[in-house]
């Protein structure tokens, strides 16, 4: 019983490991990894070979498909070259398995020393996350040097033998218990490692413990498609394909596995290396065969899981992908996507409150005021979402896109307040009492909204790009807003003055639209702020300059 004990503590150890090293490597070198991945996809081979890079430093197929799927949500990458990633992916982690299956338990006890003295001198910035990843690299090679210890104690166990005896007396009963384990260990790698342990210990025969690596590989599959499950259509279109080639490839393997020993055993002595290799070379062969089908395969893919009409689901949140969340620089992507998308949804608000001055469509003004509750549904589902977010694994980039995000979907949200506030006004005070502006009230009213617009998409465009340049002219355009602001009032009350009956009947509700017109142009423009503050371009005085700007002159 204690040999069991220490045997699923040392599988546990090397489950943990295997994550420590994952996270460690996404979170130092997260973007740079994405990177790679965007800029690595002019063609199938390109892919396949960017993704066994990405995929050998992560130690995680899985971690690579979950950043490769959000790409191609974000229409960055075409399903079929994100396939041809995932075939390449595959080949990395079998290859980490072979270089895993040498004697490196020398290394161990140095890398977790020189890993923990880093990370608790220096935790919050990157050369502690680098000793966290070393950290994780000792705590598995330190596991696979206790499994090996356990299993060869509990080879002369006669319950033991006679347990695994019965678990291994069908291949297809091996491929069904490889996957399992695959899923609860949440890593095929540390499932490969083990089987491939267990074999040079005795405790499993070598051609079992191939049907168990077959397994681990459609467990490891099997696990992309679970944990993007509740993600949008585009990003489960990839993890569902990869799943296609490795069943496929399980299928024409495993009739093969006897072959393959045959062939391959009179060169290959050490029992490790044999399952290390059996794996490398399914995958290899996966890689080959399939890397010319990629683009049929996405047709299946696109026909079994299609896209939803986007116009239908409008206000609803489509990039917050809950399995970003483990990838810290991912989720921080797809909480900018969906600001963005809640922007998009303000401009539609506030070109149609244009429309609903003009037109008196009193049906538009109702169905723009709906769209207000999308707004606020978005900046709720955005706010939960980055709070799920360990800010302990964001750098200081990251941790800054964080702030400016919230900062963003509040003013959006703050935006669509006023609009709404707005349409009703018009509602109230101009259409049910038949009432209409001056065409002179009018032609500022929509000088005044062209700039608003404009300023909106330059302040989606400062947020997305951080162009300290655009912020610069985004702020300039809050003080030209308010001296246009401050002239259309004062035509407006010349036109008081000469009794014209259009501006005297809508004078009230003329000041308060300017007015909320600026309100909301100072929201646009706050974007500018943490842009130019990051920068170092705010200038100390700003405050005191604007408040000085903006009061009224003193009478003496």
């Amino acid at each position: 019983m204690k040999q069991l004990l220490n045997l699923l503590a040392a599988i546990a150890l090397l489950v943990w490991g295997t994550h420590l090293v994952r996270t460690g490597i996404l979170r130092v070198f997260g973007a740079n990894l994405r990177n790679v991945l965007a800029h690595s996809v002019s063609n199938r081979w390109t892919a396949a070979i960017s993704g066994l890079g990405v995929t050998a430093l992560v130690q995680s197929s899985t971690a690579t498909a979950l950043i490769v799927s959000s790409f191609v949500g974000q229409g960055l990458v075409t399903l079929p070259m994100a396939l041809a990633v995932m075939l390449g992916a595959d080949m990395g982690t079998s290859l980490m398995a072979v270089v895993f299956s040498f004697d490196l338990s020398w290394l161990s006890p140095l890398f977790i020393f020189v890993g923990v003295v880093l990370f608790v001198s220096r935790q919050s910035n990157p050369l502690g996350r680098f000793g966290r990843i070393l950290i994780g690299l000792g705590l598995m090679l330190l596991a696979l040097r206790l499994i090996a210890e356990s299993t060869e104690l509990m080879t002369h166990s006669p319950v033991v033998k006679a347990l695994l005896g019965s678990i291994t007396s069908e291949l297809l009963l091996e491929i069904t218990v490889g996957a399992f384990l695959s899923l609860v260990a949440y890593s095929s790698l540390a499932i490969v490692l083990l089987t491939a342990t267990m074999a040079v210990s005795g405790l499993m025969p070598l051609e079992p413990a191939l049907g168990l690596v077959l397994g681990a590989n459609l467990g490891s599959g099997l696990l992309a498609v679970l944990t993007t499950a509740k993600s949008a259509v585009e990003v489960r279109q990839v993890p569902l394909g990869n799943f296609v080639f490795k069943a496929i490839g399980v299928l024409l393997a495993a009739p093969l596995i006897g072959l393959w020993l045959r062939h391959v055993r009179p060169y290959v002595h050490d029992t490790a290396t044999v399952v290390v290799l059996f794996h490398l070379s399914f995958n290899i062969l996966v890689a080959i065969v399939f890397i010319g089908l990629t683009q049929p395969v996405a047709r299946w893919v696109s026909r079994w899981l299609p896209k939803p009409d986007k116009s239908r689901v409008a206000g609803r949140p489509h990039h917050l992908d809950p399995s970003a969340l483990a990838t810290p620089s991912l989720a921080i992507s797809c909480a900018a996507r969906e600001a963005l998308h809640q922007a998009d949804i303000v401009e539609t608000m506030m070109v149609g409150m244009l429309a609903v001055i003009k037109t008196n469509d009193l049906k538009l003004a109702e169905d723009l005021r709906k769209l207000d509750d999308s707004v606020d549904e978005l900046y709720s589902a955005i706010k939960y979402y980055l709070t799920k977010i360990s800010r302990e694994a964001l750098g200081e980039e990251e941790s800054r896109r964080w702030t400016d995000i919230i900062s963003f979907t509040i003013n959006m949200e703050q935006i669509g307040d006023i609009v709404e506030r707005v349409l009703i006004d018009i509602e109230d005070k101009k259409i049910k009492k038949s009432r209409s502006f001056s065409e002179a009230g009018m032609a500022e009213i929509c000088e005044l909204h062209a700039r608003l617009i404009d300023n909106l998409r330059l302040g989606m465009s400062v947020f997305l790009n951080g162009s300290v340049r655009d912020a610069q002219k985004l702020l300039e355009e809050k003080a030209r807003f308010r001296d246009l602001e401050r002239a259309y009032a004062s035509t407006h009350l010349t036109r008081l003055s000469g009794n014209t009956v259009q501006s005297i009947e809508t004078s009230s509700l003329h000041i308060d639209l300017i007015s909320d017109l600026k309100r909301i142009n100072s929201h646009i423009c706050s974007i500018a702020y943490p842009i130019l503050d990051s920068a170092g371009a705010l200038a100390p005085n700003r405050l005191r300059q604007a408040q000085l700007a903006e009061a009224p002159p003193t009478i003496l």
